[in-house]
């Protein structure tokens, strides 16, 4: 690879990185091709970009980044493929889920919204996290909870208020 394509690689990693919030390094070595092709094919399904990618190119990128990466260039060592994704638990899911067949991919390290992560026993840490519109359900489900106990204890004591009015007009 010449000086100008390691430069370009370094320039869309670093686009790349910019871009995402969500940023998953897995070891997917060991793999043979039909189930590397199955773990694409989930990525894809689970809208997760993967890419292979050279370490010292993906530092470069990262040491360029605009974002902190704290000590995740640290990780970069071995086979490490980069997982992109829009949902922050969504890679450690599929991950999680792939292992179920297979003993790989290891989760190297992730950065997710500024917060850092190293380490495969971090998985299960990252597969509770809820993503984006799990939280704003959780807060509209809070919200309409309240409102609810309102209108039906509204609707259950306006008849026991009526039936008392009713009574007590009966015996004047």
């Amino acid at each position: 690879m010449t000086r100008e394509e390691k430069a370009t690689v370094i320039e869309d990693l670093k686009a790349q990185l910019g871009e995402s919030g969500i940023i998953y390094l897995a070891d997917i070595s060991g793999l043979d091709a039909g189930t590397t092709s199955d773990l694409r094919r989930a990525c894809f399904k689970a809208n997760i970009k993967l890419a292979v990618v050279k370490n010292t190119l993906l530092a470069k990128a990262m040491e360029a980044s605009e974002k902190e990466f704290g000590d995740l260039p640290e990780v970069l060592k071995g086979n490490t493929s980069l997982m992109l994704s829009e949902t922050g638990n969504a890679p450690a899911k599929l991950i999680k889920n792939f292992r179920k067949k297979s003993d790989r991919p290891l989760l190297k390290g992730a950065f997710i919204e500024e917060a850092i992560y190293i380490g495969d026993d971090k998985l299960d840490a990252l597969v509770s996290i809820k993503s984006k519109e799990e939280v704003i359900g959780d807060i509209i489900g809070l919200l309409q909870s309240p409102a609810k106990n309102v209108i039906s204890g509204l609707k259950s004591g306006g008849g026991k208020l009526a039936g008392i009015l009713k009574t007590l007009s009966e015996k004047e």
